[in-house]
């Protein structure tokens, strides 16, 4: 059976129109994890105003991931979540309040810094940015190499962790941030398109350098498509591992 720990939502701060960010505390239980891990979120179907009458029973639990930025050895994690329309548990999420009572589990995955000596690059789009903010800020803290975080969205307005990534960027010369845009508003001097596709316009090259991408499952899949035919071995690239298999699924519906 799965461990799981009751926390209190203690604030609630809009980042973006649709990302919330949600600091959760433990009453005396000491979050150890990995900075770039993942909890799951558990509460009844029923208590969503989004349930869907056709997924099933609406007293079944629902049980979603979010990965935790704060760093570990406290009482405190904060995950930012992004609403969808018709999502169960973002919809859920977003109702949250001060003084709400939620259901976590402890932290794992697969996303977390292998090699603190090795230079990185973190490639990700939309809410997969949030392991990479955490595996960032203990890279600038505990990294040796050379560090390029790669963040794509649609536009400004829905950048999140801008403040920090800019001023990650100030204070650690070995630490570059590439925004790129895909619906970009005119007169945005940076990159556009799809963020995978300019991965070579910034890095001196690719070897010696492990990647973590984590985001849209396709940007994911076409990453590591495009860093294997650079010549980077699988064993430097780290993903959850899951996004091949959506990406099949969904060419085959």
């Amino acid at each position: 059976m799965t461990d799981t720990h009751e926390v209190t939502v203690t604030s609630v701060h809009q980042m973006t129109p649709t990302v919330e960010q949600f600091v959760l505390e433990s009453d005396g239980y000491r979050f150890d994890f990995d900075p770039g891990q993942h909890t799951h979120v558990h509460f009844p179907r029923s208590e969503s105003p989004a349930v869907d009458e056709a997924s099933g029973d609406e007293d079944d639990e629902v049980v979603r991931p979010y990965t935790a930025t704060a760093m570990p050895g406290s009482e405190r994690i904060t995950l930012a979540v992004k609403r969808y329309p018709d999502g169960v548990a973002s919809t859920w999420m977003h109702e949250r309040t001060p003084g709400d009572r939620i259901e976590i589990e402890e932290l794992g995955g697969n996303l977390y810094l292998r090699d603190l000596d090795s230079d990185v690059a973190f490639v990700s789009t939309g809410t997969g940015i949030t392991p990479m903010i955490a595996m960032a800020k203990q890279y600038v803290r505990e990294g040796t190499g050379r560090a390029h975080f790669f963040f794509g969205e649609k536009d400004e307005e829905n950048v999140i962790y801008r403040e920090t990534l800019d001023q990650l960027a100030a204070d650690y010369p070995d630490f570059d941030v590439t925004y790129v845009l895909s619906e970009a508003d005119e007169g945005w001097p940076g990159a556009e398109g799809h963020v995978q596709d300019h991965l070579a316009d910034y890095l001196d090259g690719f070897g010696g350098r492990d990647f973590y991408v984590c985001g849209v499952p396709q940007m994911v899949v076409d990453t590591q498509d495009y860093l294997d035919e650079q010549g980077v071995s699988d064993d430097r690239v780290y993903v959850e591992g899951w996004e091949g298999d959506e990406v099949a699924d969904d060419e085959e519906s």
